[in-house]
């Protein structure tokens, strides 16, 4: 949790600026400054933004959200490794691969279930060790009867598919060990952020991108258009 904070404060201005210039957020966020060549403007806001958080939350619901929020991505990522390793768009099918991240992961969901909420014994002991076979011979009959698409040039995760399959398990795990409201927040923010995506970003974006504004790294430059008028 410290580390994932830690690198969120350094870089999450950063982050701020390149979404910025893609106008996904507003432009201002994207504008440098001329004698620090930082993005102050994103700098300023997400500073006061997180010292009022960290003013006026609770530490406990804090730490829950970011556990969440690093979970959910780490989740999402080792899936992303899998389908683009074993799916190439528009040669590949890409069914197999969706087909066994969705039954792996339902698996994964339902020994978390067992771990949870059976009462310790013989029987959940039973439970477990079949649930947990069944992940690896889903992850076995995938390895073997799936070729994988793509050939990484230089490096790529090895032992595929099972470090990222071990990931998803792991992941999925420490998700279910959090308490329902953390999931409440979750979902909120989520639904918070796809109707500002979807409301403005994606309008934004294709705007910017007609009248060529993408192309230019500090906002406050106005591209000279083809168009405009010459005296």
């Amino acid at each position: 949790i410290l580390t994932s904070l830690l690198v969120a404060m350094m870089g999450q201005a950063r982050y701020m600026c390149v979404i910025g210039r893609s106008r996904v957020v507003p432009a201002w966020f994207a504008e440098v400054h001329p004698k620090t060549s930082t993005p102050l403007n994103a700098s300023a806001f997400l500073g006061v933004f997180t010292a009022a958080i960290a003013l006026f939350a609770d530490l406990d619901v804090l730490l829950n959200f970011v556990c969440i929020g690093t979970l959910f991505v780490f989740y999402m990522v080792a899936n992303a490794v899998i389908y683009r390793r074993y799916v190439m768009v528009g040669r590949t099918d890409p069914r197999p691969t969706l087909s066994f991240l969705c039954s792996f992961s339902l698996t994964a969901i339902i020994f978390t279930l067992l771990w949870h909420f059976v009462s310790p014994g013989k029987a959940k002991t039973a439970l477990l060790s079949v649930t947990a076979f069944i992940a690896i011979a889903v992850s076995l009959i995938f390895h073997c009867v799936v070729p994988q698409a793509r050939k990484p040039e230089f490096w790529g995760v090895p032992l595929m598919p099972w470090i990222p399959c071990a990931s998803i398990f792991l992941n999925i795990f420490l998700l279910g060990s959090l308490d329902g409201t953390s999931y409440i927040r979750f979902v909120f923010f989520s639904i918070l952020t796809v109707l500002v995506y979807v409301l403005y970003s994606v309008h934004s974006s294709s705007d910017a991108e007609g009248d060529g504004s993408l192309c230019i790294k500090n906002p406050g430059e106005v591209p000279e258009l083809e168009n405009s008028f010459k005296v």
